[in-house]
């Protein structure tokens, strides 16, 4: 009688899974927490008659003394801040 073939060892298969995973959670991490030269707010923020602005990727607005952003996506493309709303 034959001898049973072994099951194969995945575990070098999921340690790769697992790295991947997690170089995936540091780029969108890093993508999204590292500022750029025009971070969400930029010049209309400084505007005080400036109510809402957007780059593309966030958008913020301004509601007396605070300001409240929402939050980028995943795949956005920053640009110039402009205002949308006075």
């Amino acid at each position: 009688m034959a001898e049973p073939i072994p099951a194969p060892d995945r575990s070098r298969d999921a340690a790769l899974a697992g790295g991947i995973a997690a170089l995936t959670l540091v780029v969108i991490l890093v993508a999204n927490l590292v500022p750029t030269g025009h971070a969400a707010a930029g010049r209309p923020a400084e505007d005080p008659a400036c109510l809402e602005w957007t780059d593309d990727c966030v958008v913020c607005t301004r509601d007396g003394g605070s300001v409240a952003c929402t939050t980028p996506g995943i795949a956005c493309v920053r640009r110039a801040p402009e205002c949308t709303r006075r």
